[in-house]
């Protein structure tokens, strides 16, 4: 994924169906992001500008540190007016992106220099808190380069002195956007135009974190000081409806990403965070787990058990949970002996374990809800009544 894609759907790690990386004995290829389709194909159509030519492809230096070769497609030349497109390929990662149609039109204008602007199916940004600013066009400050730079070597290399405008468009990107958070964060439209490196690593989780920060970072451009955290889609919708007061800047999926997520609300300014979730994961953080992927730790029973103790369950439940094989099977445990008092006991170990791992300076709530968005229990401790360090 590339890095810094929550935007445009380049961004959300896309894993296989069972949750599992495929075997590392296995070669994985890699892909390319948006920012380097749209730089191949505003060199492509600046040669045909340029030369009348038209090109079959299209070689670029990526930030990655190498050159690659891009196929171009649709090549069109109409008076002062040249047109390349080419097929985003996301390699053995594919997210909402992969085999999209990224198009450049570049036509010539009567002052020098190179103007770069989006077309149709590219986002406009709408809220402050991104790396371009409000009302440009969503082509972030690398790809930015990227295209510049391409231009700028076909322009030198046939000394060309008049200016050019660059279009870069989506066909599909309205809809493409559709699945991805553009909206939340302001972009309307369609889709960014992103990549810090030019190319997309299979199963990088880069890309994830970096769409975390940008969230937050929204949030906070957004006057936010407090923020929902939430494991996923599903989560966020309960928490939404349990939270109507809070603006959806607020509302941000960290996925697996616990410790990272907090830090960084801290670290920009929340007073603040409260994760939402179910207590397959959420369950984790009350073991003290910062990362909830299914392999970065195992569910602990023992732990689970005792916390049903301390719940004041019977004997034989607390050693049923310590037989149990999923979180979830003890959560149903609870549930019908309804012992909700079980789940306030997680949630209030999870706050207390967020607020050591950041060290303190924030508020931090937990919200267990069942699969159908039943409240199970929630707990909020602050610094003060967990005694972590200011």
């Amino acid at each position: 994924m590339e890095k810094g894609a929550a935007a445009s759907g380049e961004g959300r790690p896309r894993r296989p169906k069972n949750g599992e990386a495929p075997a590392p004995d296995k070669p994985m290829r890699s892909g390319f992001t948006t920012g380097a389709c749209a730089a191949a194909t505003a060199k492509g159509a600046t040669e045909l500008l340029v030369t009348g030519q038209v090109p079959q492809h299209a070689v670029i230096w990526l930030p990655a540190g190498f050159d690659h070769q891009f196929e171009l497609i649709d090549q069109q030349l109409e008076g002062g007016s040249a047109t390349c497109a080419t097929i985003k390929d996301g390699g053995d990662d594919p997210d909402a992106t992969h085999l999209a149609k990224i198009v450049a039109t570049v036509s010539w204008r009567d002052e020098p220099g190179i103007e770069l602007d989006g077309g149709i199916g590219v986002g406009r940004v709408t809220k402050p808190g991104l790396p371009v600013p409000v009302g440009e066009a969503a082509i972030n400050p690398v790809p930015r380069r990227m295209i510049t730079e391409a231009v700028k070597q076909v322009l030198d290399e046939y000394g060309v002195e008049t200016g050019v405008r660059v279009v870069i468009s989506v066909p599909a990107g309205e809809e493409i956007a559709l699945k991805t958070l553009n909206a939340r964060l302001g972009i309307l439209g369609g889709i960014s135009i992103l990549g810090t490196r030019g190319v997309v690593v299979p199963f990088s989780t880069s890309a994830y974190m970096a769409s975390v920060v940008q969230a937050i970072s929204v949030a906070q451009a957004s006057g936010c000081k407090e923020i929902v955290l939430t494991t996923g889609g599903r989560s966020e919708k309960y928490a939404m409806d349990m939270y109507p007061h809070l603006p959806e800047e607020a509302f941000i999926q960290m996925g697996e990403f616990v410790g990272f997520s907090i830090k960084h609300g801290k670290r920009l300014g929340m007073e603040k965070a409260t994760l939402v979730g179910m207590p397959g994961k959420l369950s984790k953080v009350a073991q003290g787990v910062m990362m909830v992927h299914s392999k970065s730790a195992p569910v602990d029973f023992a732990f689970l058990a005792e916390a049903a103790r301390e719940a004041g369950v019977s004997p034989e439940l607390v050693e049923a949970v310590a037989g149990a094989n999923t979180a979830s099977q003890v959560a149903e445990m609870m549930v019908q002996a309804e012992c909700y008092s079980f789940f306030e006991t997680l949630c209030s170990y999870g706050c207390r374990h967020c607020l050591e791992h950041v060290g303190g300076g924030l508020t931090v709530g937990m919200v267990l809800v069942a699969m159908d968005g039943t409240l199970l229990g929630q707990a909020t401790v602050s610094d003060l009544d967990s005694g972590a360090a200011e």
